[in-house]
């Protein structure tokens, strides 16, 4: 028998080369791993919520490791965990879940947020992406609208990937412009690899005039990544939500 814990953490993705373990690459599950094997005195592997890249942020996300043992005192080690982890990386909760509870295959939906900056800022460099020029955000979201009448995005996904489906279903798609940082908030079932980044950077091209309605239509209806527009850089990326069934969490 054993027990089985959900984690609930936040990172800053610049030292790392994304969530997932790699060989000779330091990752954020490579850290938190480690830590918990120490204060826990026996080797912990987690398993995450997905993955993400390298240099893409987290303000939430989750992922599960059993225990032969229930733990008493969540309190305590959650303090010792963010005292021992690196500045980078904190953690928020840790839970008791239902032992066939799945971090990955259990998420209802995820939220992503992209952030680009329409001004020089020395300070903002690392969490988001600088772009020169008039951006027109009103004809962004009227593209961005056609998102919702497609599943298949074969043409924002990474070449190469080994995945059952590009299909996915996103449910919301918007910018807003706040103080000068235009946000781009984009919730899905789920997400084929690079596919925010490459989405975001074939709306800006709409926003600059290179592109209308028609071609970006076009583009998700050619499935071809080499239509759709470049892939912003990871800096502007956060994943911000992870939502999952009240189920899994009555113990």
């Amino acid at each position: 028998m054993y027990f089985r814990n959900f984690i609930k953490l936040a990172y800053n993705g610049k030292n790392y080369h994304g969530w997932q373990l790699q060989e000779n690459a330091v990752t954020v599950q490579q850290v938190l791993d480690d830590a918990l094997t120490v204060l826990l005195k026996t080797e912990i592997r987690t398993t995450g919520a997905g993955r993400t890249d390298t240099g893409v942020h987290a303000r939430e996300f989750f992922a599960h490791f059993d225990l032969p043992d229930k733990i008493t005192d969540i309190d305590t080690l959650t303090f010792k965990l963010n005292n021992y982890l690196p500045h980078d990386i904190s953690v928020s909760e840790i839970i008791n879940v239902k032992a066939d509870a799945h971090a990955r295959f259990d998420a209802i939906s995820r939220t992503y947020t992209y952030q680009v900056s329409q001004y020089k800022d020395p300070f903002n460099n690392d969490y988001s992406y600088f772009v020169y020029g008039p951006i027109d955000i009103e004809k962004m979201n009227k593209a961005a609208e056609i998102l919702f009448e497609y599943t298949d995005f074969s043409s924002f996904s990474k070449s190469g990937t080994q995945v059952k489906t590009n299909n996915c279903k996103i449910v919301s798609a918007k910018w807003v412009n706040v103080a000068n940082m235009l946000i781009f908030t984009i919730t899905a079932d789920r997400f084929l690899r690079n596919m925010v980044r490459a989405i975001v950077g074939t709306l800006l091209d709409v926003g600059r005039g290179n592109l209308d309605e028609k071609a970006f239509r076009r583009i998700i209806e050619n499935k071809d990544r080499s239509d759709a527009g470049y892939s912003v850089p990871a800096c502007g990326l956060f994943l911000e939500r992870i939502e999952y069934p009240e189920a899994i969490f009555m113990v």
